[in-house]
């Protein structure tokens, strides 16, 4: 299905039965997404299963977490989530945990509608991104962050991702 074809598009918050179909576009999105920052040989032991092991912990989160998810003709195809800040040292009281989508559907506009479901509009939110991810800075600066200077080296499937982090 390609964008142009005016298919059904839904962003609606994650339900438990979606764990599976979450796991599938987690895991995909991680290879799309950092297949030039992590070795080949890592990415392929990511495991569908695994992620959605995670997604059921996740969309079982109390009201404070916003979990969505994206679909295409009742296909999901991304997902979003944000709760309660993680970092002793937070910026602010929010924060996007992660934002993805599969890459077919970049520049669609369905990125923007996972973000608007996940935070409330110019409400006090900071986020992690991979250093080397240019498409993320571009989206997160039009939607009004900026890097506020800190950074981390996050594991990440046993290896490092250099984090820069964003505050708005």
């Amino acid at each position: 299905m390609s964008a142009e074809a005016h298919p059904e598009v839904i962003v609606r918050p994650v339900r438990d039965v979606d764990a599976e179909a979450l796991g599938r576009v987690h895991a995909k999105c991680w290879h799309e997404t950092y297949d030039h920052l992590i070795s080949k040989a890592v990415l392929e032991n990511v495991s569908p299963r695994r992620m959605a092991e995670l997604w059921t912990h996740w969309a079982a989160q109390g009201e404070e977490y916003r979990m969505s998810a994206a679909l295409v003709d009742g296909e999901i195809v991304g997902f979003v989530g944000s709760g309660p800040a993680r970092d002793d040292d937070a910026p602010a009281a929010r924060e996007l945990y992660f934002i993805y989508l599969l890459a077919q559907w970049h520049s669609t506009g369905l990125g923007q509608q996972l973000f608007d479901a996940a935070v409330d509009q110019g409400e006090p939110l900071y986020l992690w991104v991979a250093e080397d991810n240019p498409r993320a800075h571009r989206f997160y600066t039009r939607n009004g962050f900026h890097l506020d200077g800190a950074s981390q080296r996050e594991p990440f499937l046993g290896e490092e991702i250099l984090e820069v982090r964003f505050v708005r």
